[in-house]
Formats: structure tokens, sequence, C-alpha cells
């Protein structure tokens, strides 16, 4: 029997569910279901019920009951208290769960994915002073966390907001007057879902592209029927009556690791075809070329073209 903090670990998770139903439990059958003898477990028992270093009024110590016939039980209040993770704990699991992607294997990437969503949307949840300097465990930059600040007090408070914003590939920005109904973390990046005076429709604004933010005295009211989940079906941030599609090649140099990264299956031959939401064209130019010859844009042709484009400044450069 392993006698590691790793094992005595295991021991305890599985120890803390099975004890904490308020009932008294026979130690020998408890010992018997982690592997390891009465005087180990009880070892871990003690364990846990005696902290060291703990300040002053903080969360009371386990409570645990050992009769002389060899039962123990737990009281079971210590469990169900609930809890309220703080902004830098909040983080630590956002980071942790990136990095856990990174080595487990495709088919657990959705699970994994959906719980750093559900994260994200936690922490767009907090008090502005709970906020702080949060950062997001991306790549890419997910905007400014001031102007995230001016949408979510203007989404608290219902007043409607003039973004200074620009579209995807496109240099000058534009104003638009919008009412926040939702603020969304989705795909790395943070969301306005907002009504759109001048589209005179629900649509989605990227964070990374909003230049300023200004709260105006005009409010707003969110229709009741609204439904985060009814515009974001698929949790992506694209409206189907706006979204295509971009429809790669990849060849079987780099097919296996796309694959893997996107929960897909190559070809026979080794090569990988995908088809991918496509908002922004200037997006699609940038991915494709980070791939070099290795992909192929099979529609739509705009892009096929942008890319043809862009590769033509870049030899005269």
């Amino acid at each position: 029997m392993s006698s590691t903090a790793a094992a005595q670990l295991s021991r305890i998770l599985h120890l803390i569910p099975r004890l904490a139903d308020g009932e008294a439990h026979d130690l020998a059958e408890v010992a018997g279901e982690v592997g390891a003898d009465r005087r180990v477990v009880l070892r871990d028992i003690q364990s846990l019920s005696e902290r060291f270093e703990a300040p002053g009024g903080f969360v009371e110590g386990l409570q645990i009951y050992l009769d002389a016939d060899g039962k123990v039980s737990v009281l079971p209040n210590h469990f169900l208290r609930p809890m309220r993770l703080t902004r830098g704990e909040l983080c630590a699991l956002e980071l942790g769960l990136a990095m856990l992607r990174a080595e487990r294997p495709a088919e657990e990437h959705a699970a994994i994915e959906g719980a750093r969503e559900r994260l994200g949307e936690a922490i767009s949840r907090l008090p502005d002073n709970d906020l702080g300097d949060h950062r997001v465990a991306e790549l890419a930059a997910a905007g400014s966390l001031e102007r995230l600040r001016d949408l979510r007090e203007a989404h608290r408070s219902g007043h409607k907001v003039r973004l200074t914003y620009r579209k995807g590939g496109e240099e000058t920005a534009s104003h638009r007057v919008i009412c926040p109904y939702a603020i969304v973390f989705t795909s790395g990046m943070w969301y306005a879902v907002a009504h759109c005076e001048s589209s005179d429709g629900v649509r989605f604004f990227r964070l990374d592209r909003v230049d300023d933010v200004e709260l105006l005295e005009a409010r707003y009211t969110r229709p009741r029927a609204f439904s985060v989940d009814d515009v974001m079906p698929d949790g992506k941030a694209f409206r189907a009556e706006d979204a295509r599609t971009l429809r790669l090649r990849y060849s079987p140099a780099i097919a296996r690791w796309i694959a893997e990264r996107e929960g897909k299956t190559v070809a026979e031959d080794g090569s990988l075809v995908i088809e991918h939401p496509l908002a922004d064209t200037d997006w699609a130019v940038r991915h494709v070329l980070q791939y070099g010859p290795d992909v192929t844009v099979l529609e739509p042709t705009e892009v096929r073209e942008a890319v043809r484009r862009r590769l033509e400044v870049i030899t005269r450069a």
C-alpha cells in the first residue's frame, strides 16, 4: 500500500462522500473499500479533523464521531454549506482547465470547454470590486477590462450605451447605440449580446473590437421573452441568419493535430476537412496563412481571393 501524499489524498477523496451522510459506518468495511488497514484510515480521518495554523474565526473543524463498536460518522453540515469562490479561485480554476485541456484526449475537450465557459459566466457576474485584474487563460486578448466593467454596469442599471465599434476586417470604427441584454464569455472572448438600434435587431459585439463605451441617460427594458439560450443555442456567438461557413482542407502534415484539437477524425488519406463558422474574413485569412501550404480554402471564394490578395501584398513588400 502506498504511503505517499497522493495516495492519502485519493483515500480522503473517497472517505468524504462515503462518511458525510450522517450515518454510522463500520470502520473496517470503509478501510477495505480504500485498500488500507484500519489504523491508516484512522490517521486519514484525524488529518481531516486536526488543522494547524488555522486563523481565528475560520471555518470550524470537521466533526467526526468514533464509537466503541468501531463505527465512524461525520457531521454532514460541514459539506452542505454553500460555498462562494473568490475571484482568484475562479481564475485559478479557469487556468487549470485550460492546462488540463492540452493534456486530455479530444473526446474530453467539449466537457472541459463547457466548464470553462460556465466559469467565465460566473466571473462576469462578480461585483465590480471583485473583478479586479481578472485575466483569461487564452492566447488572444479578450478585450479591455474597463470597457467590460462599463458594459456590465449598463446591463445592470438598464442604461443604453453608445459604442465605438470596429467590425471584423474594417479599420475604421462606427458608432452604435445598443441595449445590452447579456454579457457572455464564449470561445475565449467576451461579448455583449445587445439590441442594436442601427440594425434594429439583436447582435453580438466582441469586446476586443470595442474602442469606447459611453453610458447614456436613456434607459431600456429587456424583453421578458429574451433568452441567451435562444440566441446562442450552440453556445457560439453567431446569429443563424448572419453566420457563414469557412470550409478548409488540412494536409496530412498537420491534420492529426487539428483533428485532436477539434475533436474530429482524419480521412483515409490523412487529411482533414472542417467547416468553421465564419463571421470575419480577416480572421479567416490570418487562420489560413498561419498554416502556409498545409491548408486549402475550399469555400467561400471571397476568402480564397482575400488570401491571394494578402499574399500578393506580402510578396511585394
